[in-house]
């Protein structure tokens, strides 16, 4: 009953990371504005692997391989958003006329 239950919970979590990925890449596309894209990519890839990575460890249960899998997403949570505002930081420095496109907050 509670393999079950895994099973279901853990499959309903990866297929909603997956729709959470096809989200983001939707928003890369439609968005017109590079920085409006970096956010999509950024949101949807942390969300994206978080319940991807939970998924597979409900559907394969505890093991040394679900231990490398925490430790995996707790890498890729801390290094995707500070890359991802990185990225951000150097494009709005590279763009001359960046009050044009966008609001920039002052610092």
């Amino acid at each position: 009953m509670v393999h079950n239950l895994a099973t279901v919970v853990g499959l309903a979590v990866f297929l909603f990371g997956l729709f959470v990925f096809f989200t983001a890449v939707l928003g890369l596309f439609r968005f017109d504005y590079v920085l409006n894209r970096m956010h999509a990519a950024a949101v949807g890839d942390t969300l994206g692997v978080f319940c991807i990575l939970i998924g597979l460890i409900l559907l394969h249960g505890w093991s040394l391989s679900a231990a490398k899998a925490v430790l995996l997403l707790a890498f890729l949570w801390l290094t995707s958003p500070v890359a991802g505002h990185l990225i951000a930081e150097m494009e709005v420095w590279t763009i001359p006329d960046i009050h044009a496109e966008c609001r920039e907050e002052q610092r």
